[in-house]
């Protein structure tokens, strides 16, 4: 039966169907009915393991591509006779490789272990009764048909229809994202109908906040709410990366650049000089490994795990290393309202008494605050009506408020502890109120009366304080308080209040009224039929107030050109009024609530998507449909959540962000990244993670592809004009490892850009070479290869010697030359826009070190005899190193003036990026 089905039924009709009792089932009834529905617990989908995991690095285009060229490196240093210098390419691209790979394991695996680390059982034990006997079981041995106990803090087991409900209140915020808990009552009658809503029903993973109860378990394990839940986020497929999408791209354009040359290489020398196909074959192989950035996995590896280890230093566990990119490119953020963008704490936020208004401010439970009136801060003593009313409110409470682990928390009802920590900023004591004024009787708080009363002895004297909805206090009361006085509570006064409750409630505030009574002698005893002739003191109006550092996130996001959306399904006018105070929602701004998504078509929804900042009484199928209505706008979207109702928008999202301390285990369980401290203003530390790693990334490519498009022109050309080769294989290598790998390594550690969350997120459609990155690839790569080659022709004509020596030495200066171009570029190019002689040429002392490292290991392999020998060098003399260096340095020179005229072309400051709000 569905839902729906259940809460319609009677009690008693319940029972019939589950052929159960309130004296619950006998052990033969649960045993079978185990076997036929199963455990009571969720099936989770197929973890990885730690060998898929280990597999799955392999699984990047431009790794199989190394590893085919490793493949074919390794077999033709096999068969050749003249010397194995194939066999060190094939051996040095499966060191990098292999590298990467196990690199990219562990930091997954390790997010992986402290997810598992995370995980916490949902409610380990129910109470039930079997057989007329209360007992406490496992919850996974929960069958339907069982009773369940229900009391004050329980977590609900399983989805139950209620049999007894005793001023019963659940939170449901998990699943709702409702902030306020919800009061709960077993079906009536009304004539022959049943009234027919949730009320009745109780669902896994709720809290029981307030009051006790029984029900008769209807739905276990993936057949609850919770598990219907769970099915829609495993149905839910995996997206490649902005960043695996586009290095998959690059990938495959490397692969076909490099076969393109091979063939054009082997071809035109195969048409000269047809009688050495395999040496021309050698040639071509050589020339493909010197053009694939071996190095570009190992990078993004690297980046990405340095970076994964800064945020879980800043409280956000990534659980996918290229996650953390992910969020550089995230266009919008979708967040849920309770426990994300608020504390999931109510707070009193203003008191209104006698037509004036006071506020109350404080972060969370903490009994530190200000209260203030016209934006003056006040005494307490100086206002004797704000005195009372604070007090009524302390005193007509059964919760309490207790500091645990340096957490101030509440034992008992929300509602209730927002008012006690009211007390508390405003000076007032509970404990210290309760010597003074001891309680002495009490008419409890049910969802018919909507009210709750206290009395109290104070100086001998019984004076009672009533708290509750405003229009069921208003109707026991016939005075009302002003300038400290009493006076009859007339209908003129009365609409007065009535419209203030509406204006309060507009804001999005939860309205209490509190009123008391002096207790004249001679009273009977307290009861229900005391409840009238009270004084009206005022009213409370409370919130689940906005996280302090959520506002200032919001407004980073918006400077970075980030839309916030926040998506809820507490009430509109809830959602409005905290959207406001964070900054997503002004003034003539659209909001839609569940009911309006409803009625559209996903066409209809993705017309309008943009304009919309906030979303109220939404369920989880609408908060996918949101999300998957934004990336259909071509938005990367982040989505933000806590609770199980935001499951299924986390794993349908680009880039999932769950709540680690709030969180569901489903939430987490569906996200990339979890937030260890429940901090929004922590995906902003994210986002600019995620954008500096692509400005290294971009970097590295423009870097290597640079160098190796130098590479590749000089040995291309070469082979054309019919030039002996300039540089040999071994020497190819050597660079490609040592002078293009250490710098190009110490790219991916590169700080962040100045201004970097100022400026606006990339387009999701944005080539990785974007910005004139191909433009800066062919020219330097083409000034690398004038200079080479006009020094390896220079070389060639002025050395003197056997032929064999006049090549080496002109290869030496070639290859010292081309070593010290990339160098020289990479000293330049790791600053983007300012000059780099600046402090920003030291920001990275990782790169100096890399470059001043490099340089002394290519000079080593020309002046060690054992060194020069295996790379066939030979000593140069001062000049001749020294026009080497002067000739490389040009590169140094034309980068720092690229810069100059890109700096001129853009000289006007771009004014920050905003996001879009409506």
């Amino acid at each position: 039966m569905t839902d729906s089905q259940w809460h319609s039924l009677s009690v008693e009709e319940t029972f019939n169907k589950l052929a159960s009792s309130k004296d619950g089932l006998n052990e033969t009834e649960v045993s079978g009915r185990l076997e036929k529905y199963g455990p009571n617990e969720l099936t989770e989908a197929k973890k990885r393991s730690p060998l898929r995991l280990f597999l799955q690095q392999f699984t990047d285009f431009l790794v199989i591509i190394l590893l085919i060229a490793a493949g074919i490196s390794a077999f033709i240093g096999w068969q050749s006779t003249e010397g194995h210098e194939e066999l060190y390419d094939a051996a040095v691209i499966m060191v990098i490789v292999m590298f990467n790979a196990v690199f990219g394991f562990v930091q997954e695996y390790k997010a992986e272990k402290a997810m598992a680390a995370l995980k916490a059982m949902t409610a380990p034990q129910a109470t039930i009764i079997r057989n007329g006997k209360s007992q406490v079981i496992p919850t996974r041995d929960l069958v339907p048909g069982d009773i369940v106990i229900l009391s004050a803090g329980t977590k609900v087991p399983a989805d139950c229809r209620l049999i007894e409900a005793i001023n019963l209140q659940v939170n449901e915020a998990s699943l709702t994202g409702e902030s306020v808990p919800t009061s709960k009552h077993i079906s009536t009658l009304s004539g022959n109908v049943i009234i027919n809503d949730r009320k009745n029903m109780v669902f896994t993973s709720t809290i029981v906040e307030r009051g006790r109860g029984m029900g008769i378990v209807i739905e276990t394990g993936m057949s609850t709410e919770l598990g219907k839940i769970a099915g829609m986020v495993q149905a839910e497929e995996t997206e490649e990366t902005p960043l695996q999408k586009r290095l998959g791209k690059l990938g495959k354009n490397i692969g076909a650049a490099i076969l393109g040359i091979c063939a054009v290489v082997f071809f035109v020398s195969y048409i000269k000089d047809p009688t050495h196909v395999v040496e021309e074959f050698l040639t071509a192989v050589s020339l493909a490994v010197a053009a694939v950035p071996e190095g570009l996995p190992a990078v993004v590896t690297i980046s990405l795990a340095l970076s994964m280890r800064k945020m879980v230093k800043k409280n956000a566990l990534v659980r996918r290393l290229p996650s953390v990119e992910t969020l550089g490119a995230v266009t919008v953020i979708c967040s849920d309202k309770t426990g994300t963008l608020t504390e999931g704490k109510m707070n009193v936020r203003e008191v209104f008494i006698d037509s004036n208004t006071f506020e109350i401010k404080g972060d969370g439970y903490k009994p530190e605050g200000t209260l203030t009136h016209d934006s003056q801060h006040i005494s307490l003593e100086d206002h004797s009506q704000l005195d009372l009313m604070l007090r009524a409110g302390v005193l007509c409470n059964d919760s309490s408020i207790i500091k645990e682990d340096d957490l101030w928390v509440i034992h008992g009802d929300s509602t209730e502890g927002a008012l006690i920590v009211a007390g508390k900023r405003a000076g007032l004591d509970k404990e210290q109120l309760e010597e003074l004024e001891p309680r002495v009787g009490e008419v409890d708080f049910t969802s018919e009366r909507k009210c709750m009363t206290t009395f109290h002895n104070r100086d001998n004297d019984i004076i009672a304080y009533m708290k509750g909805a405003p229009e069921y206090v208003f109707d026991k009361c016939d005075q009302i308080l002003k300038d400290g006085q009493p006076v009859p509570f007339t209908k003129e006064e009365y609409d007065r209040i009535v419209d203030q409750n509406h204006e309060m409630a507009s804001r999005g505030l939860r309205v209490l009224a509190i009123a008391y009574k002096d207790i004249p002698e001679g009273e009977p005893e307290a009861n229900e039929s005391m409840e009238h002739s009270f004084v009206l003191l005022g009213m409370i109006g409370m919130m689940d107030a906005p996280r302090s550092d959520a506002v200032q996130a919001v407004a980073k996001c918006k400077e970075a050109g980030i839309k916030v959306v926040m998506i809820t399904g507490d009430h509109q006018l809830t959602a409005q009024a905290v959207a406001t105070e964070l900054g997503i929602f002004t003034e003539g701004g659209k909001s839609l609530r569940g009911l309006d998504l409803e009625a559209m078509s996903d066409a209809d929804l993705e017309n309008i998507v943009d304009d919309v900042n906030v979303y109220a009484r939404v369920s989880p199928e609408h908060k996918v449909r949101i999300v998957k209505a934004l990336k259909a706008k071509g938005h990367i979207v982040s989505m933000t959540g806590d609770g199980v109702n935001d499951a299924p928008a986390l794993k349908a999202a680009d880039i999932g962000v769950a709540m680690g301390i709030t969180g569901t285990d489903v939430a987490k369980e569906s996200s990339e990244m979890v937030l260890t401290d429940d901090n929004f203003a922590t995906i902003v530390e994210a986002i600019g993670e995620g954008r500096t790693i692509y400005d290294n990334v971009r970097k590295f490519v423009k870097y290597m592809l640079s160098t190796n498009s130098g590479e590749v022109l000089v040995i291309f050309l070469a082979s054309l004009i019919g030039m002996p080769l300039p540089l040999i294989a071994i020497q190819i290598l050597w660079i490609n490892l040592i002078t293009d790998g250490f710098p190009a390594l110490s790219l991916g550690v590169e700080p962040a850009e100045e201004g970097i969350m100022k400026r606006p997120p990339r387009d999701p459609k944005e080539s990785i070479f974007a910005g004139g990155i191909t433009y800066h690839i062919v020219w330097v790569g083409s000034l690398m290869t004038i200079g080479t080659l006009g020094i390896f022709q220079w070389a060639h004509g002025v050395t003197t010697g056997t032929p064999e020596y006049v090549d080496n030495h002109a290869r030496t200066m070639a290859f010292i030359t081309i070593a010290f171009f990339q160098l020289w570029h990479v000293m330049a190019m790791h600053v983007e826009e300012k000059s780099v002689i600046s402090k920003r040429f030291f920001v990275n002392p990782w790169l100096i070190g890399a470059v001043a490292f490099s340089a002394a290991l290519q000079l080593s392999v020309v002046y060690l005899p054992p060194l020069a020998e295996v790379f066939r060098t030979t000593a140069l003399n001062g000049f001749e190193l020294g026009l080497c260096v002067l000739v490389s340095s040009s590169v140094f020179f034309a980068v720092e003036l690229e810069k100059v005229i890109r700096r001129k072309m853009h000289k006007t400051p771009a004014k920050p990026a905003k996001a879009k709000t409506v």
